[in-house]
């Protein structure tokens, strides 16, 4: 049995926009503040980093907040996500479709995304949030390093399979989820599909399958 474990912004999903707008409101909500989010960088980071960096807070002022902050993200996003031109990215449904037909594969996330978040940003895509049973998610830990590691306990606990580091896989568009793959010794599949210079950085962490985008994942990926 193979743990797939997504990431979303980048890999799966384009949101044009919506996600900074969403961050934006729910900020103010919160704190009164956006901070420096207006020339902060995303990439691969969990929505609690963002928040100490864009705010200059420790991660244990912000830690307290999280709770209210994952309601509020996503009440903003799922209010305005409908003015995005929010997309797929190529061939992310084909293959969740077909991944789900398996019955040796466990779709999951890692994400930076509030999870409240998270399912707004898949459906306003064309995914069924239901298909990925297990996720670890930005509001749960600050580092995205340590959030593979619960995502593998909670598909452990659903599954009562145990699984090796060989059969989790992590897919992602960004260094942070090379990084945070090696932190468990999983197979790592790179997407050259992100914003900015995430295409370059991706390819320069030498991930054990890189791809294009989605629609190569069977050509390339051994499964």
């Amino acid at each position: 049995m193979k743990l797939l474990l997504f990431d979303i912004d980048g890999t799966l999903v384009w949101t044009g926009g919506a996600g900074r707008e969403a961050t934006r409101l729910a900020m103010l909500e919160v704190f009164g503040t956006s901070g420096t989010l207006d020339t902060h960088t995303f990439g691969g980071k969990t929505d609690w980093l963002t928040l100490v960096e864009t705010l200059g807070k420790s991660e244990h002022e912000i830690a307290g907040h999280m709770p209210n902050y994952d309601m509020v993200m996503g009440r903003h996003i799922l209010h305005i996500i409908g003015d995005y031109p929010v997309a797929p990215c190529p061939g992310g449904l084909e293959l969740i479709e077909r991944l789900r037909q398996r019955d040796d594969v466990v779709l999951g996330l890692v994400t930076g995304n509030v999870q409240r978040g998270a399912g707004v940003k898949l459906a306003a895509a064309g995914y069924d949030p239901a298909d990925f049973v297990v996720g670890a998610y930005g509001n749960e830990r600050m580092q995205r390093d340590h959030l593979p590691e619960l995502a593998v306990a909670r598909a452990e606990e659903l599954t009562g399979h145990r699984f090796a580091p060989r059969d989790v896989w992590v897919i992602g568009d960004t260094a942070a989820d090379a990084s945070c793959a090696r932190v468990i010794n999983a197979t790592m599949v790179g997407v050259k599909t992100g914003y900015g210079p995430s295409p370059q950085e991706i390819a320069a962490c030498n991930p054990d399958y890189l791809l294009n985008d989605l629609t190569e994942f069977w050509e390339v990926v051994r499964l």
